[in-house]
């Protein structure tokens, strides 16, 4: 998902959201090694499990965030697609879907009941990834608005199941190469 001509540049790439975590995962391992210069006085008074369940709290908090950080770039290329096709009164069904979209709401479309309908109703080949989307972002949403509240999504998700429903997105949706993290 890298950037568009009209996405003011600013889009991070799947690629570079993966680099990103994998080098903070990285910086963290180094970290918590009780050979680094920085463990003995950080985890002077901690036991090694205890080390390693931090370690693992703060791995699972960074995989947290870069959840978020994808899911908020899925959100922007499906947005930035529907102004594009607005913009460049494409003339498929989907387009044509989004042009009637756009002449009540504007820019306050809304990705899940807009957009993601308009993709179902024109795309059929799309109909699995939105679900699967619809699911994810329940979780982006219960982790946006500070967890205050058990979510009921009928899954877990990690960095590795977004990055690769996000990839797949990407490529079969919108015909961009394969990713991997």
């Amino acid at each position: 998902m890298a950037d568009t001509p009209d996405s003011g540049g600013q889009m991070l790439s799947l690629e570079e959201i993966a680099a990103y975590h994998e080098d903070v995962v990285s910086c963290l391992k180094y970290y918590f090694n009780e050979l680094s210069a920085y463990s003995a006085e950080r985890f002077f008074a901690y036991t090694p499990d205890e080390r390693a369940k931090e370690l693992r709290r703060r791995v699972e908090e960074t995989s947290l965030r870069s959840i978020l950080i994808v899911l908020a770039s899925v959100e922007a290329r499906f947005r930035v697609d529907y102004e594009d096709r607005c913009r460049y009164r494409l003339k498929d069904n989907l387009s044509r879907s989004f042009r009637a979209i756009y002449k009540n709401r504007k820019r306050k479309v809304k990705l899940e009941q807009d957009i993601f309908e308009a993709w179902k109703t024109h795309r059929a080949e799309s109909r699995l990834r939105i679900g699967e989307l619809r699911t994810a972002f329940k979780f982006r949403h219960w982790l946006a608005h500070g967890r205050y509240w058990q979510p009921k999504i009928g899954r877990n998700f990690d960095f590795e199941s977004v990055f690769d429903l996000a990839a797949a997105v990407s490529q079969k949706l919108f015909g961009d190469e394969a990713v991997s993290a």
